[in-house]
């Protein structure tokens, strides 16, 4: 394990860590073939974003020197090699996984072919298929004779072509393709014997096609082989509020494709004079993270293997509307009465949908406000906001456009949203808002009531079938009232600063996120120290922050017992002498990905319990817009804890969080009865009673 100058796990190894137990999910023979093939797509493209932006700030921090170092958990020379190391090692067991996984699709009749295994039958049907819908989307080039080479984008994968004559061993030529998988499907289904599926890649159909591409040139000879670049992808935009955020972003969007390379994957069975040529032409070195592969690269598209050819994939629990707010009632009524807490994929998000459109239409409300961060492609929430302005609202959305890989997408929202007459806000200068909160005012007969939501996680109807997140419907004037302030600092950030001071009861960053989790840790400490039952459940998709890291390890050194549900980094030494007996970490990774962040401290019905947008980094704690929430009904307080403790209790896709990054499953005792969480969850809101 590489040592932090900290006393914590350096934050890169951890979160390599992480990905490997994405991978032990491609590995575990009991989820079902498909799955396993979808887990090994998740973690490339996990890997690919990971070259993108941590490597990418790694390689600028080795740049910069001593300097770098001062603000560094490690030297990032030695981060870099270990990450080499690793990577490399994570490689090997992944294409040993995927080879694994081939053997067991091909003992249910299912063959992934290349062009050299194609039947006569199948050769000409990948053949007309080229030459009908694949030919025009491919322009070769000649790279020898390009006097500078080509920029190769990032997520693209290119055919790396030699070309020669058989009988002319010297005259050997270079070319590329860009494989064209935006336009066209990765994987075709070919026509296959009776009881069997066949399927090619869409490299493989140019591959077997070279010779229609190249032969007029006279070339006799074509080998081809997969490589693909890695690009820095931090977007750099200066802090100058005089400059324009669009252009500044429309810059680093051009900029981003131009991004210096972080990583050069290859078929580790390619030409070595071509392999030398690509990496002189790319202005590569061998201190650059060269990485050897297999035949195949993007596996990022398995995410999308085709389902249809399995006739035994059962479905996912379908999500249930919350018993409160089942149709047809009125929502705002409903959250008048009482707090009402969506626990997202289980409940469904659609009545969140429905708040927004209720109050789209209703004839009192009066304006609408609302953060959004990560929209679907085809967004309801949008559609609901823009009918309510059609209705007479006012509606205001701070829309974040650096919210990273969808800043286009959010830009082109942003012209959406002003065409219809929203107003939209695009947030701090020099700080992401990614707080999830909104805001809705009517005024009825003299009387104003106020209704909103704080979630843990994005206003997006796709990512909520899957992400695991907790949204509180609530009319509590206090909470409320902070939101409001939220919003009137987002909407005038300079003159209106002590808006967010002014926040009662809502913790939020930049200003007091972290100082009220301290506080509360450092209340539970003094229990401790009474020699009282003293205990924090903490769950989060990262825990990094070193200030609030010491304070666990001194929380547990009191005493308090610390149990944790960290999805992805985990930088805290869990097994220390001093203090190992009271904390307990793991990590839960399955079907549904666990995005909430919420924090119990202390027990019974002095517990404190908040709900929040942001995990313990200091870029949430320090650099964006955040907020967490108290959560004061007893019974959705109870509910939450309810549920914490059923993770606590997994024993199926849990790993021990400890200090080697083992991912070792947690071991299930003997007299236990398997638990996975997930399934356990759904069941305990399926049979769960409200009184309304």
């Amino acid at each position: 394990m590489l040592k932090s100058n900290k006393q914590t796990i350096v934050r890169d190894i951890s979160w390599l860590s992480f990905n490997a137990r994405v991978l032990q999910e491609a590995k575990d023979e009991s989820n079902h073939i498909h799955d396993r093939l979808r887990f090994l797509g998740i973690f490339s493209n996990n890997l690919d974003e990971f070259f993108r932006v941590r490597v990418a700030a790694l390689n600028k921090m080795v740049l910069l020197g001593k300097a770098a170092k001062m603000h560094m958990e490690a030297n990032p020379d030695k981060i870099l090699k270990k990450i080499q190391q690793t990577v490399i090692t994570q490689q090997a067991d992944f294409d040993s996984t995927y080879s694994e996984i081939i053997t067991e699709l091909e003992r249910k009749n299912i063959f992934i072919k290349n062009e050299k295994q194609l039947s006569k039958h199948q050769k000409a049907f990948v053949t007309k298929l080229f030459e009908e819908k694949i030919r025009t989307q491919i322009i070769p080039l000649m790279i020898e004779s390009i006097p500078q080479m080509p920029l190769l984008r990032d997520k693209s994968i290119y055919l790396a072509c030699v070309l020669g004559k058989t009988n002319e061993s010297m005259s050997q030529r270079y070319a590329l393709i860009e494989i064209p998988t935006k336009v066209l499907p990765r994987f075709v289904i070919l026509p296959s014997d009776k009881g069997q599926t066949d399927l090619i890649l869409l490299e493989d159909i140019i591959r077997l096609n070279l010779q229609g591409l190249f032969a007029p040139f006279g070339f006799n000879r074509f080998l081809g082989y997969i490589i693909k670049v890695t690009r820095d992808a931090e977007l750099e935009i200066d802090n100058d509020v005089n400059t324009n955020l669009i252009s500044q972003l429309e810059k680093g969007l051009k900029n981003r494709k131009k991004g210096r390379a972080t990583r050069f994957v290859y078929d580790r069975q390619i030409d070595p004079h071509l392999l030398n040529f690509l990496i002189r032409r790319l202005g590569l070195t061998k201190k650059d993270n060269l990485i050897p592969g297999g035949r195949i690269h993007n596996f990022k598209d398995f995410i999308d293997f085709p389902a249809s050819i399995f006739n035994d994939i059962k479905p996912r629990p379908q999500p249930f509307i919350h018993p409160l707010l089942k149709q047809p009632c009125r929502i705002m009524d409903i959250i008048e009465k009482q707090d009402v807490m969506l626990h997202l994929p289980y409940h469904s998000f659609d009545s969140i949908i429905d708040l927004l459109r209720e109050a789209a239409i209703d004839p009192f409300v009066q304006s609408i406000r609302i953060t959004c961060y990560r929209l679907a492609k085809n967004s309801k929430i949008v559609n609901a906001l823009i009918n309510a302005v059609r209705n007479g609202k006012e509606v205001t959305v701070v829309l974040e456009l650096r919210a990273r890989f969808d800043e286009e997408a959010n830009m082109r929202w942003k012209e959406q949203l002003e065409e219809e007459g929203v107003k939209v806000v695009l947030g701090i200068h020099d700080m992401k808002v990614h707080a999830k909160i909104c805001v809705i005012k009517k005024r009825e007969f003299n009387k104003t009531t106020q209704y909103g939501f704080v979630s843990t996680g994005n206003l997006n109807e796709n990512t909520a079938r899957y992400y695991g997140d907790h949204c509180l419907l609530t009319t509590n004037r206090n909470i409320l009232a902070d939101i409001n302030r939220i919003f009137d600092y987002l909407e005038n950030p300079v003159k209106k600063i002590s808006n967010l001071a002014n926040c009662k009861i809502l913790p939020v960053s930049p200003l007091n996120m972290r100082n009220t989790m301290l506080l509360q840790l450092n209340k539970e400490i003094r229990v401790a120290k009474r020699k009282k039952p003293a205990s924090a459940i903490i769950k989060l998709n990262s825990l990094v922050d070193t200030v609030l890291i010491d304070k666990i390890y001194e929380a547990a050194r009191a005493g308090v017992d610390i149990k944790m549900v960290i999805r992805g980094i985990c930088c805290a030494y869990t097994q220390e002498k001093a203090f190992k007996e009271h904390i307990y970490a793991i990590s839960i990774l399955d079907d549904y990905l666990e995005h909430a962040r919420v924090m119990v401290f202390g027990s019974g019905n002095d517990a404190v319990v908040y709900i929040s947008s942001a995990d313990w980094m200091v870029r949430n704690l320090d650099h964006r817009v955040e907020a967490a929430c108290p959560i004061y009904n007893k019974e959705i307080k109870q509910e939450l804890i309810e549920i914490l403790n059923i993770q606590l209790a997994e024993n199926v896709k849990g790993r021990i969080l400890d200090n080697d990054q083992t991912n070792e499953y947690v071991q299930r005792e003997e007299h236990k009865q398997e638990l996975r969480s997930q399934v356990a969850i759904y069941e305990y809101l399926r049979n769960k009673t409200y009184n309304n």
